[in-house]
């Protein structure tokens, strides 16, 4: 059973989003930071990651680009999910290291069918 990490500072997203994740199978685990989530990230290797991008203390681009530069989880695909929806938020997401970028507001189903194409590829 594929392991995500949902990384982001807000309890209702968090809630929604692993409920979502949850009844189709996945397995979950959540951070409220960027500095948390890397944390994770290196404990638990997940098969991917969901990554807000406004955070306090470390971002998710910091975070995004931390694990993208560790060799224990530069593997790991991270989709930024954020109602940050510029285009220059989008290619500088991309630049740190993740592999899609979705803006927010995020359906349950969106969030699913993108776990379910990044986990098949």
């Amino acid at each position: 059973m594929p392991l995500i990490l949902i990384v982001d500072d807000s309890p209702t997203e968090l809630h929604v989003m692993q409920k979502a994740l949850e009844k189709h199978g996945y397995k979950t685990a959540a951070a409220v930071d960027g500095a948390e989530g890397v944390r994770l990230a290196r404990e638990m290797a997940p098969d991917l990651i969901f990554m807000d991008i406004v955070m306090p203390g470390m971002n998710g681009y910091q975070a995004t680009r931390a694990l993208a530069n560790d060799p224990r989880t530069r593997t790991i695909p991270i989709i930024m999910v954020t109602s940050k929806g510029q285009e220059t938020d989008r290619i500088w997401g991309l630049r740190q290291g993740a592999i899609d970028y979705m803006v927010k507001p995020v359906s349950p189903d969106q969030l699913v069918a993108k776990a379910q194409a990044t986990l098949s590829a």
